[in-house]
């Protein structure tokens, strides 16, 4: 489940408070004739603090009410206006100035005097623009590196009168009269002037700006062919607020650096906590390699590496919340190694990838594989991995990173992705630029006969081979839709009016799957009518009528008549807290700790991505069948697991729950709890499958990790709309009569709607069930929630 939010820009309006009438107060001077008593004067005295007392009352009301109230309202946010301080950072090249090892010591003398002089160098420069030079506060020389070349940032602060004038920094203009100074410098000829050939200047995070002759949480490193650790201030613990730490690597000149991540858990919010990798000395965004926030899986790490024999790495954090932040390992590699990439592919099948795959592939590199099969054969390719991502990049151009095949470029995230050539050749070719890089990709090819491209197989407009039976079937299994063309559809199949074919199950379910919208016409209600989660149409005016009209109550689910106040059609939370909404949710349930990406190909599911997943193990035959867990203490199964034609199967003692397992094979980090006691539903059918439902209790209760969680349990009042699609986990065969899986798998499917598939089933759906894709089973919510809440006493 995906939740998108918007985040509105904040306006932060100038209040200018004047006096009552805006003109310039008059003050009078008595005469002796016209000065009062000295009872007068008490009394004035007293009036005039009194008056005093009531303007300052006043003042302070109108302080509080301009500056002050609009930001309580806002919760956490400060609605008054601050200075704007605007960061450029890049490198300068020096010339004719010889490299002293020293230089890389900021506390050295040798650091010290050059720096000076290019910080000085930089004020001189600045000085010369009216703007620039106007709100100029400071620059700082962080490092040198071979070349020579001097890493920088410089800050400008424009005062919150002046912040009209702030459209008028860029990128541009610092590099503009900086490039200016240099040539007016190099053209004056001075022996004693340092001479500067190239210059870069980006906009950069404030927070990033860092003095490394101040020492503040700053850190130099110098990497080896031995693996070496570092880690955030406070690790594991956790790190404190407003951390502003930077770790400058370096590695001999014929070296590259790889970083790898075994731990990594930052706040899951990129624009308060994140730690950011250059490949560079500077945070220059031109040189960045990636940002990255969240937790990452032990499956997944997060490892990056180098063009060269430098990296920057910073950690920023402004949330209050502790996280345990990272454990980083470092070493040097040859940078030979990190440039190998390419290469004559000659045998009839393969598999190649992007380079150093699946870490991420280092910046500006171009790789070509050139794939020969036999005289008369063609090349099939596949991507079974493709993840080329990067900020602000149009995919549909591809300007930075990626893949070009037979002309035509590829870049970004893609599920499927595969071609074929038109000759024994093809050639593949693989660039990235500067900034930011991602895992790549992994390819496989073989050579196929072009008069029979798939034997005994169905062959997709794409070249790649898929089973016969997948032909008219309704999915998309080539990619390109050419298995769904001229079709001649089944009984069981609903003919769309462009002649696709899709199954029946797909009719009114509120999703456009013809690709024309003739499934789906004739199925909507009316404007006038209310469309209940089953898809029955009511008249409109039975909504928040405190009845229920529609069968899973959702007329009147969503009433906001009353927020606040409970009722039989409301959500009660934990708390005794009632929520009158569709779907409400409010206890800390169905979480993902780890933040995951979606791999592409294969429906191998990922570490920690469904962490409620149990796998229950029979005696001695292993894996036998699915559960989630619902508690520390309960786990949800289905009834039929249990009760069976042998008795040994609701025997508790001959089951065993494994927590937190991806792999059959693997046990690291799972929890193994024996099963108390087994409870199936007294209702059960094992001939219908009707009311297909059981509790298990544990032996004792679970420990919640990062890969282990419960999932939520529907509301009576939740709704679970035609079309909406849903996720089947488990280890089961992956193919009919095929044998059980190692790795956890899933699948998507979606709900399909009730009285469609009544149809299809012949009446064998109930209210108990969901029926979805070509599965049904499941549990309906307001039915039987009510019976697990009072069985387990969650």
């Amino acid at each position: 489940m995906l939740s998108n939010y918007q985040q509105l820009p904040l306006k932060s309006p100038r209040h200018v408070i004047k006096g009552r009438n805006g003109r310039h107060e008059q003050i009078d001077f008595l005469t002796n004739k016209e000065k009062p008593s000295s009872k007068r004067k008490i009394g004035m005295v007293i009036g005039v603090v009194v008056a005093f007392l009531i303007l300052a009352a006043v003042a302070a009301f109108l302080i509080w009410l301009f500056l002050f109230k609009d930001a309580d309202s806002e919760g956490s946010y400060d609605m008054r206006l601050g200075p704007s301080k605007q960061v450029y950072s890049g490198h300068m090249k020096l010339v004719d100035v010889p490299y002293d090892q020293k230089l890389e010591d900021t506390n050295s003398k040798e650091f010290d005097k050059l720096a000076d002089n290019l910080e000085a160098l930089l004020l001189q420069n600045y000085k010369k623009d009216p703007l620039l030079g106007k709100y100029y506060s400071k620059s700082v020389v962080t490092a040198f590196s071979e070349g020579v070349i001097a890493y920088y940032w410089s800050e400008f602060i424009i005062p919150v009168e002046d912040l009209e004038i702030e459209p008028e920094f860029s990128e541009e203009r610092v590099l503009e009269v900086l490039e200016k100074g240099m040539k007016e410098q190099r053209s004056l000829g001075n022996p004693k002037d340092i001479k500067i050939s190239e210059v870069t200047a980006s906009l950069t995070d404030s927070r990033m700006a860092r003095n490394p002759r101040a020492n503040e949480c700053f850190f130099r490193l110098e990497a080896s062919d031995t693996a070496q650790t570092f880690h955030s201030p406070g690790y594991p613990k956790g790190y404190p607020p407003k951390s502003r730490c930077q770790w400058q690597i370096r590695a001999s000149e014929v070296d590259a650096i790889t970083v790898s991540f075994p731990f990594f858990h930052v706040e899951d919010d990129c624009s308060d906590d994140f730690v950011s990798i250059y490949d560079s000395l500077s945070p220059d965004e031109s040189q960045a390699i990636t940002e990255k926030c969240g937790q990452r899986p032990p499956s997944n790490p997060l490892e990056v590496v180098s063009s060269g024999n430098i990296m920057l790495i910073n950690l920023i954090t402004d949330s209050v919340v502790q996280r345990p932040g990272f454990l980083a390992e470092y070493k040097a590699i040859p940078r030979a190694k990190v440039k190998v990439c390419g290469g004559n592919l000659p045998e009839n099948k393969g598999v190649f990838t992007s380079p150093l795959h699946p870490s991420f592939y280092p910046p500006a590199v171009d790789c070509k594989w050139t794939i020969k099969v036999p005289a008369g054969k063609e090349v099939r390719l596949r991507f079974t991995m493709f993840r080329m991502k990067e900020p602000g990049v149009d995919i549909r151009v591809c300007h930075k990173d990626y893949v070009e095949v037979l002309g035509t470029k590829y870049c970004g995230e893609l599920s499927s992705l595969a071609l074929t050539s038109k000759s024994n050749v093809l050639e593949v070719m693989f660039h990235s630029d500067e900034s930011f890089a991602d895992k790549g990709f992994s390819a496989e090819y073989s050579a196929y006969d072009p008069a029979d491209p798939c034997p005994g197989k169905f062959a997709c407009a794409s070249g790649i081979c898929i089973a016969k039976d997948l032909k008219c079937d309704g999915w998309n299994d080539c990619g390109d839709m050419s298995d769904e063309m001229k079709c001649q559809c089944e009984n069981d199949q609903f003919s769309c009016s462009n002649g696709l074919c899709k199954p029946k199950l797909w009719v009114c379910d509120r999703v456009n799957d013809c690709g024309d919208g003739s499934d789906e016409e004739s199925c909507s209600c009316q404007p006038n009518e209310w469309h209940c989660g089953n898809g029955q149409c009511l008249p409109q005016d039975v909504v928040c009528d405190k009845k229920k009209d529609c069968e899973d109550g959702s007329d009147e689910a969503s009433c906001e008549t009353s927020p606040g106040v409970c009722s039989e059609f409301s959500f009660k939370c934990g708390n005794s807290d009632c929520v009158n909404k569709v779907n409400a949710k409010c206890d800390p349930c169905g979480t993902r700790p780890y933040k995951l990406n979606r791999i592409v190909g294969g429906q191998n599911a990922a570490m920690g991505e469904w962490p409620w997943q149990v796998s229950l193990h029979f005696l001695t035959y292993g894996h036998v069948c699915g559960a989630s867990i619902i508690s520390e203490k309960w786990i949800l199964s289905a009834a039929h697991c249990f009760s069976t034609t042998s008795p040994e199967n609701h025997v508790a003692s001959n089951w065993q729950t494994y927590n937190g397992m991806q792999d059959q094979y693997k046990q690291d980090g799972v929890q193994i709890r024996p099963v108390k006691k087994i409870i199936t539903h007294p209702d059960y059918n094992q001939m219908t499958f009707d009311f297909d439902i059981a509790l298990l209790e544990l032996s004792e209760p679970l420990e919640f990790t990062n890969t282990i969680q419960p999932i939520c349990l529907p509301a009576p009042s939740h709704i679970f709309p035609a079309g909406t699609s849903c996720w089947v986990t488990g280890w089961g065969a992956m193919r009919e009569g095929g044998s059980k899986a190692q790795l956890l798998q899933k699948a998507s499917v979606k709900i399909i709607n009730d009285t469609v598939c009544n149809v299809v089933t012949e009446g064998q759906l109930t209210s108990r069930m969901l029926c979805s894709g070509f599965l049904s089973g499941g549990v309906d919510a307001c039915q039987l929630i009510e019976w697990i809440k009072k069985e387990t006493g969650i």
